[in-house]
């Protein structure tokens, strides 16, 4: 792994973006600005009973955030980090984090569609991608963002990116929702991998980004190539 660097950060905020759920706001006070790429991750160095105890989350802020990083967790009920996180850390609470880390960033130039395909909170890496290349007048083609989860009430960021939808002729949310009865949800019902499939079912030209579920990523890669798509056109960042 490249070299990397830790900083003594504080937590400013914390946000309940669902039952499972939580948006942390970590201050560097040491830095005028955390400089990252969007996409990269960040590793938290915590206090638990573990042979390793850092553990990596993508930054979910866009680099425009001054020395303030976002990050967005989920509970994992069998994991000794999260429990630590959610159980542990309030807002003032100090704790440890890592100089950006990782390859899963944008390419320099965007001169076709851009696909995220993402479940759960791998919409983290994403949410900064599009965040810094409207806010930045990136040149580009169409986004769109293939949004998976279980239930209604497990979306997050959910009202942002409908306004973004709203706000930006060429932004495309497109959230799916597999297990959700209530009809309150009159939007799409299934997997992801539907989605892109007939989005981009006339092979034009595109790049695509896949983060989230282990078995959703490797299905939609094995998908996007079984359609005729480059694998140097294919980006995806795993978690557990």
């Amino acid at each position: 792994m490249a070299k990397y660097i830790w900083y003594k950060g504080k937590v400013v905020d914390i946000i309940d973006e669902t039952h499972n759920i939580k948006r942390f706001f970590i201050e560097i006070p040491e830095l005028e600005n955390y400089t990252f790429h969007p996409g990269q991750f960040a590793m938290l160095d915590l206090p638990i009973n573990s042979k390793i105890t850092n553990r990596s989350y993508s930054i979910a802020s866009p680099p425009n955030s001054g020395n303030v990083v976002e990050l967005i967790i989920v509970l994992n009920e069998a994991g000794l980090g999260t429990h630590y996180l959610f159980d542990q850390i309030n807002i003032g609470s100090d704790i440890t984090i890592s100089s950006p880390l990782g390859k899963f960033v944008l390419e320099e130039n965007i001169n076709r569609d851009i696909c995220f395909i993402c479940t759960g909170v791998g919409v983290a890496p994403f949410r900064s991608m599009y965040r810094y290349i409207y806010s930045n007048n990136i040149p580009h083609q169409h986004l769109y963002m293939i949004f998976g989860t279980r239930r209604l009430s497990d979306l997050c960021y959910a009202k942002e990116l409908q306004e973004a939808d709203a706000k930006h002729n060429s932004f495309h949310y497109i959230p799916t929702l597999s297990r959700e009865s209530s009809a309150a949800w009159t939007g799409r019902k299934g997997y992801v991998h539907d989605a892109y499939k007939e989005l981009f079912s006339d092979k034009r030209p595109a790049y695509f980004y896949i983060c989230g579920w282990k078995a959703m990523i490797f299905e939609a890669r094995d998908n996007l190539l079984a359609m005729g798509y480059d694998k140097a056109h294919i980006k995806y960042e795993l978690y557990d």
